[in-house]
């Protein structure tokens, strides 16, 4: 499986006058092409899941670093999720890809979910993961920003003891990282807790196919503010993972790869150029 880490400068765009941007990307395996983003807890939270993805599958990995995240640098204008859902559609047109499955997870669901709106040739379906994004009555998203991490740990995951972190473990540097990751998710996230009032009802113009992926164990987002995702959006599917909370993609990788990837191998089918 061939892997590598590099930066990809994004060309800047004359119609927005913007400067070019560079984003640090990971690159896994060959074939069918996924993009596939990662949610507040950085990029690591998706690493094990495009190994697994890249190496058991025919499948070509693109895994971007948000701006912010991972020691990566943020710029100033970069402030919320539609730019950045706008940022990675210009990514895939930098790369030339064609029928790319997005797969996004938490606050990487809600840019799927806008990069979906945007209708970009260039994708043929979406799958949301315990995305947020959406406001659901009754069914508030937890604001990670307000948890200790054993207390996240515990609405996050079906079995939180197996995947406890200390974060007296960890060094300085690391420390400095899981700051500025916490302080980009707030950026990005804006001032409505983890959502955007407007998007549920902007759902209604997705014309691509959209697979809603949830762990019924999920005390983040729970399973109903999941339905609430698949109701919102034309034809979507809606998936029960059973015994997996909040990230299916650490928790029980296995049981989300053939739903995942069985969807995008529907899609190739169904809609060959996207």
């Amino acid at each position: 499986m061939t892997s590598s880490t590099r930066t990809v400068t994004l060309t800047p765009t004359r119609d927005r006058g913007d400067a070019g941007l560079d984003l640090t990307v990971d690159e896994r395996g060959e074939g069918r092409p996924f993009l596939l983003l990662h949610g507040g807890g950085g990029p690591q939270t998706v690493a094990g899941f495009a190994g697994l993805l890249a190496g058991s599958r025919p499948a070509r990995v693109i895994t971007p670093v948000h701006p912010g995240f991972g020691g990566t640098a943020r710029p100033d204008r970069l402030t919320g999720v539609r730019a950045l859902a706008e940022v990675y559609v210009r990514l895939l047109d930098e790369l030339g890809l064609d029928g790319v499955t997005v797969v996004g997870n938490s606050i990487g669901g809600w840019i799927a979910a806008e990069i979906a709106l945007l209708h970009s040739e260039r994708v043929s379906g979406v799958v949301l993961v315990n995305a947020v994004g959406i406001h659901v009555p009754g069914h508030p998203v937890a604001d990670p920003a307000t948890l200790t991490p054993a207390e996240l740990s515990a609405l996050a995951f079906h079995d939180p003891a197996k995947f406890a972190v200390d974060p007296s473990t960890f060094s300085e540097a690391q420390r400095a990282v899981a700051a500025a990751d916490r302080a980009a998710l707030q950026v990005y996230a804006g001032p409505d807790t983890m959502s955007d009032p407007t998007l549920r009802e902007r759902l209604a113009k997705v014309t691509h196919q959209v697979l809603v992926a949830w762990g019924e164990s999920d005390r983040v987002v729970d399973t109903a503010y999941g339905r609430a995702y698949a109701a919102a959006v034309p034809g979507a599917r809606f998936e029960l993972l059973r015994r997996t909370g909040h990230m299916p993609q650490i928790e029980t990788p296995e049981q989300l790869l053939p739903v995942v990837w069985d969807f995008a191998a529907s899609q190739a089918v169904d809609r060959p150029n996207g």
